[in-house]
């Protein structure tokens, strides 16, 4: 098959996309191309929509394989399992951009499928598989209202930088992923070591100038290649049910909404709707769903119309008003650290662990990065929502929130030379009535103080909200779950007193402007201030010390080249001081060691390992232990791993026929080291030792009963 192969430059590096030789059976198939990376994106659809639903059933797919990057799978079995969660992060990323653009009622499953088979850690294979999902679903028979392009922000040496490589990722202080279509921004997903709010609004500009140019270039592809849309129907309601459920249910919703708790909300909700049930079915006894689609649209229109005409939202608060807020540090007392985090009726409890350094997560991905040492874990039961569901292993969901708290918090994580543990925080959601995932960054800060980990300074989030009707629109702060459901947006933004250090957004519509944006930072800045206040009342610092049941870490350099003395013949010297000290120990190649543990046991292991460590100086003298005899002399150990010789003709004053009749093995000399050859080799003298310390013969031993008549 022939391949139609388009070309552009994105960041001073070529961006090509192949259309037309590859995986033909799929509605649309491209390979894009940046830099060396490459990524396979196919768009496919079922021929008929699927019955018996009310929602778009779209499934995004990223898979990595290793060897893209010249590996082989570090598992058991050798091959690709279960996705990373890297792989789940970048999955969601080409998802939250194409979903909104989707026509309502195209109730077709959809799968697009990104697969990385070149990896080139400059050129981001998140950035091209957006670009790729966009350009193969613009391409392809399946309705869709794009394009759509993509960029990644770096601020590098104070100036903002379009797709940075690796190596300016590394000093970057944002990396932030923008997406949108030509008119607005639809998603945005940001790590920051606390940037200004101006700045990122500066970098959001200049991301979609790029993504303007890469919309009109996927333009021109479908221009020359794409296939017509096909054909669909949205399912039609009757408009006479529709205006008399509509009619009958408008005032009876506007109260059951402006209820105190989301309990008795949704108790008069639920009253509404076996009221219209019965009401209702007898007239039109076929159309239960369509009378329950009327009911959730007519909710939807209430609620909006209360906040854009009314300036109330559902549970009474104004637009930027924030729910009481109760926290609570040192919840659990066996825990190395807790927060508990309430915020009307969310509710987060956050438990702090500090480990050694060897429980740091290995990472099998396609990235450098072999290590994580700072863990954020997110769990959300079902009990969390009032509801009865199997307890499964973590979703996308779990790993996407979980991603977005560890986010948060990385940049406030003090670096391991001053504070040498392993972090793993658990976010246990008790109770979900909007934005977990940043009431999880408020309850982890206070678990994290509460451990006595000394962040740099404490984070709070605030998730905001938007209600857009043409040209009206009210950004919502602290979005509940009902307004997340039937508003236009869910922005996240958490951050410390001094700027940002994360941000995700999704919105619902088909982008928003720069300057809401603008907006809804400013807003999202002030909320998350007054919750940070709120939070330092309860705990204003770091604590002093660490918990009781924390273990210590003591930190040793050594030289480099003395690891191989620490950990002796095939680990029999390490092994031997875990042992006898129940420490764990780690050493880094650059010499440095890390001893976890029990105090009293990591000052032990500390002290044996500098024994190891110790330099023989020639002039000392010390107490060795024979450990062999030959018939020149005897061998004697006088630091762990250092052995000398003390020749014959030194091991007493007077001249003596042999070895035997002064020392045993196993007996304790003094020894004076009087010469390091070229060869490494020690020479050791008792005569010299027993000179230089008068009276030293006390601190002399002989292991073997009746060897003391010898001398």
């Amino acid at each position: 098959m022939k391949a139609h192969i388009f070309r552009t430059e994105v960041a001073g590096r070529p961006l090509q996309i192949e259309y037309g030789a590859l995986a033909g059976q799929a509605n649309a198939a491209v390979l894009v191309r940046y830099g060396d990376t490459t990524v396979l994106v196919t768009a496919t659809a079922t021929k008929e929509p699927r019955e018996d639903v009310d929602f778009f059933p779209l499934r995004v797919d990223y898979e990595e394989r290793q060897y893209a990057a010249g590996r082989i799978p570090g598992s058991f079995f050798r091959r690709e399992g279960r996705p990373s969660e890297r792989a789940v992060l970048n999955a969601r990323l080409i998802d939250r951009p194409i979903r909104p653009l989707f026509p309502k009622g195209f109730y077709h499953d959809v799968q697009v499928v990104a697969t990385v088979l070149s990896f080139d850690p400059d050129n981001g294979p998140d950035i091209a598989s957006i670009i790729g999902a966009s350009a193969a679903l613009s391409i392809s028979d399946i309705p869709f209202n794009g394009p759509v392009g993509a960029v990644m922000m770096g601020l590098v040496d104070g100036e903002l930088v379009v797709n940075p490589t690796e190596a300016q990722l590394h000093k970057s202080r944002l990396e932030l992923a923008v997406a949108g279509t030509k008119d607005a921004i639809i998603m945005v997903e940001a790590g920051a070591d606390e940037v200004p709010e101006e700045t990122i609004l500066e970098a959001l500009q200049k991301a979609h100038e790029v993504i303007k140019e890469l919309c009109i270039w996927q333009e021109e592809i479908v221009a020359q290649v794409g296939k017509p849309k096909m054909s669909f129907t949205p399912p039609q309601l009757d408009e006479t049910l529709v205006q008399e459920v509509r009619s009958w249910a408008e005032g009876r919703l506007e109260l059951a909404l402006l209820a105190d708790t989301k309990e008795d909300r949704e108790k008069q909700r639920e009253a509404v709707v076996q009221e219209a049930r019965e009401l209702f079915l007898e007239k039109y006894p076929e159309s239960e769903k369509a009378i329950l689609q009327v009911l959730h649209d007519t909710e939807r229109d209430v609620m909006r119309r209360m906040i854009l005409e009314k300036g109330i939202r559902a549970d009474g608060r104004g637009p930027k008003d924030i729910r009481p807020i109760w926290c609570d540090a040192g919840f659990l007392p066996r825990a190395h650290g807790s927060g508990l985090f309430t915020r009307g009726e969310t509710q987060v409890l956050s438990v702090a662990t500090l480990g050694a350094a060897s429980d740091r997560q290995l990472l099998d991905s396609l990235g450098d990065e072999p290590f994580r040492r700072y863990m954020h874990h997110y769990n959300f039961p079902p009990y969390s929502t009032g509801e009865v569901k199997p307890i499964r292993a973590p979703g996308r969901r779990e790993i996407g929130h979980g991603a977005l708290a560890e986010r948060a918090l990385l940049p406030m994580i003090p670096s391991e030379d001053e504070f040498p543990y392993t972090i793993r925080v658990v976010s246990e959601v008790l109770s979900s009535n909007g934005s977990t995932s940043m009431a999880s960054v408020c309850g982890s800060t206070l678990a994290l103080m509460d451990a006595g980990t000394p962040l740099k300074r404490p984070v709070s989030g605030i998730a905001m909200g938007l209600i857009k009707e043409g040209d009206k629109a009210v950004i919502l702060s602290d979005i509940m779950g009902l307004e997340d459901h039937l508003g236009d947006m869910d922005f996240k933004v958490a951050g410390t007193e001094k700027g940002v250090t994360a941000m995700q957004m999704d919105i619902k519509i088909q982008g928003i402007e720069i300057e809401l944006l603008r907006q809804a930072l400013e807003q999202a800045r002030e909320g998350r201030l007054y919750i940070l206040q709120e939070m330092l009342k309860v705990l204003p610092a770091p604590r002093p010390h660490l918990s009781p049941y924390a273990p210590r870490i003591l930190t040793l350099h050594i030289n480099p080249d003395k690891i191989r003395d620490v950990i002796g013949p095939g680990g029999k010297t390490i092994n031997k001081i875990i042992a006898e000290t129940g420490v764990d120990i780690d050493i880094q190649d650059d010499g440095r060691i890390y001893v976890t543990g029990p105090l009293e046991g990591c000052e032990r292991a500390q002290e044996m390992i500098l024994q190891l460590t110790k330099d023989v100086v020639p002039g000392e003298v010390y107490l060795g232990k024979v450990t062999r005899i030959v018939s020149f002399g005897a061998f004697c150990e006088i630091l762990p791993g250092k052995e000398g010789l003390v020749h014959i003709s030194q091991l007493a004053k007077e001249r003596i026929p042999r070895v035997e009749d002064v020392v045993d093995v196993g007996d304790t000399i003094l020894v004076k080291v009087t010469e390091i050859d070229s060869l490494g080799r020690i020479n050791l003298s008792r005569k010299q030792a027993l000179q230089a310390e008068p009276g030293g013969e006390v601190k002399e031993s002989r292991k073997k009963a009746g060897t003391a008549g010898k001398r």
